[in-house]
């Protein structure tokens, strides 16, 4: 089963949008059954050449409303990071499976959770780049305070394999939510790739997901958007629960 690069019509009247730029998808590889029991019921891993993935992947969130209503006002562009695998349903739903989301706006952090159920935390985010450099901080707000610090040195060279697709032509997401599992699709343009070299990489939050085997280990994919790129608005359906 390959993963198409172009997204699928919407099943529904889109709900929210919002716009994504900046991003890097630093992956690892890992066995399928250290994923399996952190899937919501219904799902199983999502597996690519035998493995199933897990990602650490910041990127610069901006024009965030409720459709049909203009941009949240106050919001703006904000820095969000998120660990995440990938899990598939008996419908043949592919999508990603959320472990953590670190936002700097409480707003949509809040959002977030009342509609889908998403384990979004307020955190203290940010980015900066100087030229073809990237890097993102983040420090999550509480009594714990996991975060991460991620430099990278993008490319120029376009990637377009199997593995690009299926780490990040990504359609809907599945989640827990109020007892049920539930999917909500998304669409957006294909995401323009190219390699990048993670030069530093001081993180807390993948072992804090559930995955503590991955700390200091290398990973096995470094994408990201190319550095000039204006990024995309995506659009998501509400929720719906599985069979």
């Amino acid at each position: 089963m390959t993963t198409e690069r172009h997204a699928p019509d919407l099943p529904g009247r889109a709900v929210i949008a919002q716009r994504w730029s900046r991003a890097v998808f630093v992956h690892w590889r890992v066995d399928p059954g250290e994923v399996a029991p952190l899937l919501p019921p219904g799902t199983r891993p999502d597996v690519h050449d035998g493995s199933a993935w897990v990602g650490l992947v910041p990127f610069v969130l901006s024009e965030f409303r409720f459709l049909p209503l203009p941009a949240v006002p106050f919001v703006g562009r904000f820095t969000e990071i998120n660990v995440r695998t990938y899990a598939v349903d008996d419908e043949g739903r592919r999508g990603v499976v959320f472990r953590t989301l670190e936002a700097e706006h409480l707003a949509p952090v809040l959002a977030a959770r009342a509609l889908f159920g998403l384990p979004y935390r307020w955190a203290r985010a940010g980015v900066r780049s100087d030229g073809p450099r990237i890097e993102y901080r983040s420090r999550r707000h509480g009594t714990r305070h996991p975060g991460t610090r991620l430099r990278a040195a993008l490319g120029t060279e376009p990637v377009d394999s199997p593995l690009s697709r299926f780490l990040t032509a990504r359609w809907g997401f599945h989640e827990r939510h109020l007892g049920r599992t539930i999917w909500a699709a998304n669409s957006h343009e294909p995401w323009p790739l190219v390699a990048a070299e993670l030069e530093a990489l001081d993180d807390d939050l993948v072992a804090d997901a559930g995955f503590p085997q991955l700390a200091g280990r290398s990973p096995d994919s470094v994408l990201a958007m190319p550095a000039d790129h204006p990024g995309f608005i995506t659009r998501f359906t509400a929720a719906r629960s599985i069979a």
